[in-house]
């Protein structure tokens, strides 16, 4: 039981990070390694539980904070453009979520930008969760199995704030902010690439202005 509650706080706080933090599915190949008779499959409701209510109150966060006080009123439009397509194509979203959770990527960024468009998150949310479970049942066996053929004296490292990890992380982020600029309704409707600038005219509070990039 203790077991479960130290993962389940760890995770969840891992989860929590907006950035930078390690990937949880490190935490589930420890767990099977050093803890080679527990249930894979518990580990992984308990991880999955934890990471989605993580990621969950990180999107609530960004919807919160960066959407409802950050953000300009042209960003929240264009955003908005973003929302109107994903609500037409929930199915396609959904499955997105449930196919992205599988893989080891990371997730904070996804939740991050979803959060900027304000739609409701219980369907992703559970979506998530039901990826995430399989994936980390899958790396709980994984160390199980390592356990069984590797000395349990030996030490794997693993130090996950490497150059490449930390320039991804960075990456990632900078992908959230272009996707705040890019002019959605021109790429939706027309297929057009293109950037919005905001410029300042004279006498009035600012504009958006479509730039393309093509």
């Amino acid at each position: 039981m203790v077991t479960l509650v130290i993962l389940f706080v760890v995770v969840l706080l891992i989860n929590l990070m907006p950035a930078f933090g390690p990937p949880t599915w490190m935490a589930m190949s420890w767990v099977g390694f050093n803890v080679p008779g527990g249930d894979p499959f518990l580990f992984a409701l308990v991880a999955a539980s934890a990471a989605t209510l993580g990621r969950l109150i990180l999107a609530i966060f960004a919807r919160k904070l960066v959407r409802g006080r950050l953000m300009r009123d042209s960003d929240r439009q264009n955003i908005d453009v973003v929302r109107v397509w994903l609500e037409r194509h929930r199915t396609l979203t959904i499955g997105a979520f449930f196919f992205y959770s599988l893989s080891p990527l990371p997730s904070n960024y996804l939740f991050i930008a979803y959060g900027l468009s304000g739609m409701p998150l219980r369907v992703i949310g559970a979506a998530f969760f039901v990826g995430r479970t399989v994936s980390y049942a899958i790396w709980a066996h994984f160390g199980r199995f390592v356990s069984t053929h590797v000395d349990p004296e030996v030490q794997l490292e693993g130090g996950y704030l490497s150059a490449y990890f930390v320039v991804t992380q960075l990456a990632l982020l900078g992908l959230v902010y272009l996707l705040m600029k890019l002019d959605w309704k021109m790429l939706i409707e027309e297929r057009k690439l293109a950037w919005r600038r905001s410029t300042r005219l004279p006498g009035q509070a600012g504009h958006g202005r479509t730039t393309d990039v093509e």
